[in-house]
């Protein structure tokens, strides 16, 4: 109002004043609060970024556990919980059920007997019981409890089980679980499994702190009262022991923090036996070539400090694993022979050899290993990725493993060049117009392959239309979705004989110490291992060879005569054809180059050669060259052309289809 006779309104909310909002002082002071803590301020405004910490059950006990007093923990027992929730639909019943057969595996009591699964009231839990109850569920939750101390029980099914009681009374609900103890590392440990619902059946839900440290700071309360909190000698100790090891320790995490971003630590301490502590690992570090001396007690550490000292504490974890499973073995290496083999390294090369054992490196992660006996009379750990890449393979199998190099298939490259006439859309109509020679089911290979690269994050769009909207540079997402795929296999294994060597010297069959030969090109052997072996099985066979009249001696060795590979696979191929026969009751019939075959796959039969496809007909069978990729066909319909040593394949009644 600029006088009495003038009125002017303001328009906005009921006890506004003047348009501008006037805020309690609590709301100042939830404002300053959530600044402080780094938080914006959000007061009248909907939060955003849901993390669901405070989500589900134990939420409250979840944060009260995490945050409490820490110098009380530093005296504490360590129990490591790994937890993960596994959703159960579709494959995922198949897959709890391959898990707990895993869990009861042999070898993993004290004894080396095979694991028993119990639960809250009974030792001897029925997994196929479980598997019943929890058929119709959403998902259900898996824990490894390992304690640091854990080879100081005798028995851990008591610390499990009132473990379990206080999870149960925490998340204020009943628990359907069972678990399993194993004793086959050096850190024993506990694998649980729970159902996903609570004691009204509906699906249970646990609030993200208690699950990443709630759980583990009551499994660490329990151990604390069985075997006291560490005592100041046990903690010394242990700092000694971390003072010369090679791999990320405590002291170098408080190195680190203490550095900040000049990462300029100082021995200094107000303790004299910290400083000491701290002197002793700095030292170390220089000696590692990880922190160079400043003066007077000052260093600079190595920009790459952490992930050096994490990838040098793996490769003991692994030199002490094939330690451990060569003394299992009654063997004897040495350690300059073992190796370490590394598919991301350019320069990594085939490697052939024999399989020692196949381990799991992570049972969290479900990570296998194995250990190759060498060519080179070296034994070599080979991490394979999760265990369903890789098939399961006998003990004293020949194998070739290669790395896999993440590259765009041409499927891809075909799509973006589609995709690039069209407009940026893929759709099979636009394949048939674009090439008028594709087939129908060539194009759908092609949609499987985009599925795939959707549900793998690949940066393409399906419409509800069945179209998709591909990137310009798509050929590139496809590569970056490949290379997210070496985790679950970073190396392809191929079996080259089930077998020992001894049965490969006079097989009449095409061994792989035939193609060898064939080659020219035969790998080099060193004079120890497995490398001695073949060096000697190689003599031997090329000698029944040029008994057999199948190879002939050259003034530069043995060469085979021409035609000999395809004798010796022929001879077997209808060695173990009259075996089949006798089984299906039905007469063989041979496919040759170029020759059309249709019937069910039945199964896949191995042989010395390699592996053959039993295609069956109403009247007859035939042995075709076997892929991976046959046998999610069991049962099927399928079709295909010989091309030689392979198959251009097809599924289904169709008489077009995607070739394989």
């Amino acid at each position: 109002m600029a006088d009495d006779e003038t009125f002017e309104p303001h328009l906005g909310r009921m006890r506004s004043r003047g348009g501008k909002r006037v805020r309690t002082y609590l709301q100042r002071v939830l404002a300053a609060s959530n600044l402080a803590r780094g938080g914006a301020v959000t007061f009248g405004a909907r939060r955003t970024g849901f993390t669901g910490s405070r989500y589900g059950r134990a939420a409250g006990v979840g944060r009260v556990l995490a945050r409490r007093d820490r110098l009380a923990a530093f005296r504490q027992r360590r129990v490591v919980i790994k937890a993960s929730i596994v959703k159960l639909a579709g494959k995922g019943v198949s897959a709890a059920a391959a898990h707990l057969r895993y869990l009861q595996r042999d070898g993993t009591t004290r004894d080396g007997q095979a694991g028993a699964l119990y639960g809250a009231d009974t030792d001897e839990a029925d997994a196929r019981n479980f598997r019943a109850r929890g058929v119709d569920d959403r998902h259900q939750f898996r824990f490894i409890v390992s304690p640091e101390d854990g080879a100081e029980y005798e028995d851990l099914k008591q610390l499990t089980r009132r473990l379990m009681a206080q999870v149960e009374q925490d998340l204020g609900t009943k628990l359907d679980w069972v678990a399993v103890d194993h004793f086959n590392t050096g850190h024993p440990h506990t694998h649980i499994v729970v159902r996903g619902v609570d004691d009204r059946g509906k699906d249970l839900v646990i609030a993200r702190d208690y699950l990443t440290t709630g759980m583990r700071e009551r499994a660490a309360e329990l151990v604390d009262l069985d075997l006291g909190p560490r005592s100041t000698d046990e903690i010394q100790a242990r700092l000694r022991q971390e003072v010369e090891a090679e791999r990320l320790t405590s002291i170098d995490r408080q190195l680190l923090r203490s550095a900040g971003e000049e990462r300029t630590a100082s021995a200094a301490s107000r303790d004299a036996f910290d400083q000491s502590v701290r002197a002793g690992r700095l030292g170390k570090l220089a000696r590692l070539g990880l922190a160079e001396p400043l003066g007077q007690g000052r260093y600079l550490l190595d920009a790459n400090l952490e992930d050096t000292l994490r990838r040098m504490g793996e490769r003991g974890d692994i030199v002490r694993t094939m330690q451990r499973e060569f003394s299992a073995r009654a063997l004897v290496r040495s350690a300059s022979d073992y190796a370490i083999y590394d598919p991301a390294d350019d320069q990594a090369r085939p490697l052939t050899g024999r399989i020692v054992v196949r381990g799991l490196a992570d049972e969290h992660a479900d990570r296998h290993y194995l250990i190759v006996d060498g060519l080179d009379g070296r034994s070599h750990y080979v991490a394979i990725g999760r265990g369903e890449s890789t098939e399961a393979l006998p003990a004293n199998s020949i194998v070739r493993v290669e790395p896999v190099r993440p590259a765009a298939r041409q499927a891809d490259r075909t799509v973006a060049e589609v995709a690039a006439a069209n407009g940026g859309i893929y759709d099979i109509d636009a394949h048939l117009r674009h090439d008028p020679t594709a087939t129908q089911g060539f194009a759908e290979a092609h949609v499987r392959r985009l599925e795939a690269l959707r549900r793998g994050g690949g940066a393409v769009e399906r419409s509800p239309s069945g179209q998709w909207t591909i990137a310009a540079n798509h050929v590139e997402h496809a590569e970056a979705y490949e290379r997210r795929q070496l985790a679950a296999r970073p190396v392809r294994v191929d079996l080259l004989s089930s077998g020992g060597l001894e049965a490969l010297v006079e097989a009449d069959a095409a061994t792989w110490l035939d193609q060898d030969l064939a080659s020219g090109r035969a790998k080099p052997t060193r004079d120890a291992g497995f490398g001695r072996d073949v060096a000697d099985a190689r003599r031997r066979r090329a000698q029944w060879l040029v008994d057999q009249d199948l190879a002939g001696r050259t003034p530069d060795g043995v060469s085979l005569r021409p035609g000999a590979l395809e004798t010796l696979r022929r001879r077997e191929l209808l060695r173990v054809a009259s075996e089949v026969a006798g089984e299906v009751g039905k007469p063989f019939v041979e496919a040759g180059t170029g020759d059309r075959f249709s019937g069910i796959y039945r199964r896949q039969v191995e042989t010395v050669s390699g592996r053959y496809a039993l295609i069956e007909r109403a009247h007859d069978f035939s042995l075709v060259p076997w892929r991976p990729v046959l046998e999610r066909q069991i049962g099927k319909e399928i079709s295909g052309i010989m091309r030689g040593r392979d198959v251009s394949w097809t599924f289904g009644r169709q008489r077009s289809g995607p070739e394989i």
